[in-house]
Formats: structure tokens, C-alpha cells, sequence
């Protein structure tokens, strides 16, 4: 069945750029290059795993802003995209994009058959299935490992661990956490394409209502697996980033537990903004880390976080992003009453 119901329909609503968002990403560009000379060795890293952990929550926020889909599996995605990564890169010695490109074409592989159980459930029941999947994902982690510089298929080392080799451009710490901005930049720009595009406008109707768009002519199950697949692939990019950035993964870091936290962050965070996966990011990130600076137990950012998607869930539903909006615009209003008033 074809979707002809969105043919012609405009992908931009304006070409116009506004000023205001040119500005921002001047600012954010400036602060792109001068960020890292102040930052120390700890810090670097830590906010190259907050970039990678933001591509990770905007894979979640895809599923559920779009499609209203649960999904639990996105950690568990990010394991397989760092494996890929790392196997490609010790095996083949590719270069670090390609080892990057076939972690996210891996995990948008696996994610797609996560995936699968979309096209006929939906909320609780996919959440359960979800995150059995992660579960799986797991125990294979657990039980086979990283591959980390050894021979087979596996790739597994009886001597010293090697490093995954970074991107040439990108040696240093405070390049590889350019690289990794930029990276997710780039995912950013992905999701927005799809957005404006075509799938954004189906993915719209089927959230609306899936009757409707069956009769407007949308293919729904195409659509809910691109879906799917695309946060896949998104989460295998993370998975790569963050074997990069660290050099070698840990079996242990993957546990289905954390594709909770990834969600229930996202939600905290905002899932219907932007702005949202940068907070989850932080707040998975470097929020513990934060704590660990001034000596504080970093599993204590775990009872914050619950309280956070207490409040989101029952006052706050577009999450922190939403509430920073909501500010903004009422200073913004503020302002203009009182420059009216002076006038």
C-alpha cells in the first residue's frame, strides 16, 4: 500500500534561517573549540560519554516522541554497535568511520528485529519484550565478552587488551571529544531530516491514530520498522563513539538495567525536545560524576533520578526541556511587558 496521502506536501516550512539560531550555533561552535582547554583529563572524558549516551536518548526519544513506542532494547543496542566497532576495527584495522558505520549498520539490524514485535503490540507488552531482548543481549555480552585486539571470531586477547584505534584527526582527548560533538551533530541532523521528511509526517499519523493512517494510505509496518531501525542505528553510533572514546568496552557496563535508566532519563530529560537527550545525557553522565567530585556517592544520582521521573511523570510531562521553555517564554513575555510599560 502506498502512502500517497504525503505527496506534495512541503519537507521545509520556510528557508528562511532565523538570526537567533544562527547565533546559537556561532556560541555553540565557539564553545565547541575553547571548551576543552578548561577542562582536566576526568572531565574530558566523562563528557565524551555524555556525548555518546545524548545519540543513545535521542534514539529512545525517537521511538516514543514519533511513534508513542517503548522501547528497552536501546542499551542493550549500544553494546551491539560498540562490539561491531571494536571487532572491525582489531580485525581489519579499518579506519574508525567505517568500524563506526558497521557498528550502526549492526545495531540497526538487531534493532529492527526488536522492532518487529511493534507491528502488533504496543505500550506494557512491547516494553516487556523490549527489555527481555536487552536481557538477551546481556547474557551474550556477559558470556562472550569484547573483543579486544585477539584472533577469531570473537576476538579475544590471552595477553595484554589493545586499545580501539581513534579517527587520525581525532588522537587526543580534547579532539576526540570535538569529534564526538560532532558526531552528534550529525545524528541530530539525521533525525531532523527524517523528521521534515516524509517518515516524520507518516510517523505523525500513525501516532495520531493507526486507523487513520491505514486509510490514508500509509504503510504502517514499513514505517514502524524504518523506525525502529533508524534508533537502532543511532544507538549502534553511540555504542562506537563510546568504544573510542574509552578505548575498550566492559562486559559488565551493558546490563538491561540501564536501557531503564536510558528511558526513564529521557523522559525526565524531555523527550518531545531537542533539548532532551542533552539533559539525559548529563544526567546520566555526568550528574554522578559531579557527585564523585565532591565525594559523594555517585549511586545517590539513582534516587534523585526516580524522584525527577516522579515529577515528570505527574506535573512536568514534557520533562526538563519543557519547563526551561516555559521559563523562557515567561521572561521573554516579561520583558516585553516591561519594555511596553517604559515605552
Amino acid at each position: 500500500m502506498t502512502d500517497r496521502s504525503l505527496e506534495g506536501v512541503p519537507l521545509v516550512a520556510s528557508s528562511r534561517l532565523p538570526l537567533r539560531e544562527v547565533a546559537v550555533c556561532a556560541g555553540a561552535l565557539a564553545a565547541l573549540y575553547f571548551l576543552p582547554s578548561f577542562l582536566s583529563e576526568y572531565w574530558l572524558r566523562v563528557l565524551i560519554s555524555v556525548a555518546a549516551l545524548v545519540i543513545a536518548s535521542l534514539s529512545v526519544s525517537l521511538l516514543f516522541a514519533q511513534l508513542g513506542m517503548v522501547s528497552l532494547a536501546q542499551f542493550g543496542l549500544l553494546g551491539v554497535g560498540g562490539w561491531l566497532a571494536l571487532r572491525i576495527s582489531h580485525g581489519l584495522g579499518a579506519p574508525f568511520e567505517l568500524a563506526l558505520l558497521t557498528g550502526g549498520a549492526a545495531a540497526a539490524l538487531v534493532g529492527l528485529v526488536v522492532g518487529l514485535p511493534a507491528l502488533r503490540m504496543r505500550g506494557l507488552y512491547l516494553a516487556i519484550i523490549t527489555l527481555m531482548m536487552a536481557g538477551a543481549i546481556q547474557v551474550l555480552i556477559s558470556a562472550f565478552g569484547f573483543p579486544d585486539g585477539g584472533t577469531g571470531i570473537l576476538g579475544k586477547s590471552t595477553g595484554a587488551r589493545l586499545m580501539m584505534a581513534r579517527p587520525f584527526l581525532a588522537q587526543s582527548d580534547p579532539a576526540y571529544f570535538r569529534y564526538a560533538i560532532v558526531i552528534a551533530a550529525l545524528c541530530y541532523l539525521l533525525v531532523f531530516v527524517h523528521l521534515r521528511g516524509r517518515p516524520g509526517r507518516a510517523w505523525a499519523m500513525i501516532r495520531r491514530s493507526e486507523v487513520c493512517a491505514l486509510s490514508g494510505g500509509v504503510d504502517i509496518v514499513a514505517y514502524k520498522v524504518w523506525a525502529f531501525a533508524l534508533a537502532g542505528f543511532l544507538a549502534g553510533i553511540a555504542g562506537g563513539l563510546l568504544a573510542g572514546g574509552v578505548g575498550q568496552l566492559d562486559g559488565s557496563a551493558f546490563p538491561a538495567s540501564q536501557s531503564i535508566m536510558l528511558f526513564a532519563l529521557t523522559i525526565v530529560g524531555g523527550a518531545y525536545s531537542w533539548l532532551g537527550p542533552i539533559i539525559a545525557g548529563l544526567l546520566l553522565r555526568a550528574f554522578p560524576a559531579l557527585l564523585n567530585e565532591f565525594h559523594v556517592d555517585g549511586n545517590i544520582a539513582t534516587m534523585v533520578f526516580g524522584v525527577g521521573l516522579l515529577h515528570a511523570l505527574m506535573t512536568a510531562p514534557q520533562g526538563i526541556a519543557g519547563q526551561l521553555a516555559d521559563a523562557f517564554r515567561a521572561i521573554s513575555r516579561l520583558f516585553k511587558v516591561s519594555g511596553g510599560t517604559a515605552t
